[in-house]
């Protein structure tokens, strides 16, 4: 039998632990921040290309939780990592009520233009930056003021686009998927939004067999991913923003945790999900504190955080 004290004992237990939960999950782990690395060669990339990559994802830039000087701390930490390129996988708006002041879009592109890698710095949009465009809304198309933000700032933004580059004398192309879901038709209908993706129309745009390094803010698009692209890189779940044992509860995805997060291979294919930097729909994280990816392409296998 369960006396009154036994009860209250366990239950002032299961108050603290709660309380203790929801404290580190919304006052310590959205401020922490990790460097996940990932090594990984797709098939047939070529002998010698050696590229490091860095990757920023959905950072809902607001106050206090990603403030533009937050946002320039994490760019500094990202170019001591000297990568060879960045990507700025989209979702640079706040996407949850929580806040105490929005950051304006030419303060975060500001912000996020002090990014500084030889090969570039190459951006898609995400969701958010469709869905709070009210104007691109109503009339179904853009560009975006996220987009507008960053191209005045200097940082290319890539819907349905691809460029050449080079390192060492050997070409690759980047390319930039539309949004997949930028237009919200039913808001509470998730297949009925309508993307401002065109797959077909941005491969058309690489014109060798050089490798292909392909932006899709969302991870969907992995599916149907032709081998022409040798690596996908997405942002867009948060991991679930809360992941417990590799599983997370909710995921804003078809698939749920088949693309949650991590380096996904599927048909000999390579997919990297970031876990992402904000948050989405509340300020909270457990188990997927905010990352910079640091992919090592050309250079064996693996995953370090």
């Amino acid at each position: 039998m369960i006396t009154r004290r036994k009860f209250l004992k366990g239950f002032s237990a299961f108050t603290g632990a709660t309380f203790g939960f929801s404290g580190y999950a919304l006052a310590v782990e959205p401020m922490r921040l990790n460097v996940t690395r990932y090594q990984l060669t797709p098939p047939a990339w070529p002998k010698g290309l050696g590229l490091r990559i860095a990757v920023l994802a959905d950072v809902h830039a607001c106050e206090p939780w990603m403030s533009a000087d937050r946002i320039a701390a994490i760019v500094a930490r990202t170019n001591a990592l000297q990568p060879d390129l960045i990507l700025l996988l989209g979702d640079y708006m706040a996407a949850h009520r929580f806040v105490t002041r929005h950051v304006p879009p030419e303060a975060w592109a500001e912000a996020l233009a002090t990014s500084r890698a030889p090969l570039g710095v190459h951006a898609v949009l995400g969701n958010h930056d469709w869905w709070d465009d009210h104007a691109a809304q109503r009339e179904g198309k853009g560009p975006v003021f996220a987009r507008r933000a960053l191209e005045r700032a200097g940082v290319p933004v890539y819907e349905n686009d691809a460029v050449r580059l080079t390192k060492g004398g050997r070409p690759f192309w980047v390319a930039g998927l539309g949004d997949q879901l930028a237009l919200l038709g039913s808001r509470w209908r998730y297949h009925r939004r309508v993307g401002m993706d065109d797959l077909t129309g941005t491969l058309a745009k690489v014109k060798d067999d050089a490798p292909v390094i392909l932006m899709a803010h969302e991870p969907d698009v992995f599916v149907r991913m032709p081998d022409r692209v040798s690596l996908t890189v997405s942002g867009h779940t948060h991991g679930g923003q809360v992941r417990m044992l590799g599983y997370a509860p909710v995921v804003p995805s078809r698939y749920r945790n088949r693309y949650a997060y991590g380096h996904v291979v599927e048909r000999n294919q390579h997919l990297v999900v970031s876990g992402g930097l904000g948050c989405s729909i509340a300020p909270i994280r457990f188990g997927v504190p905010p990352e910079i990816v640091l992919m090592e392409v050309g250079s064996g296998a693996g995953a370090v955080s």
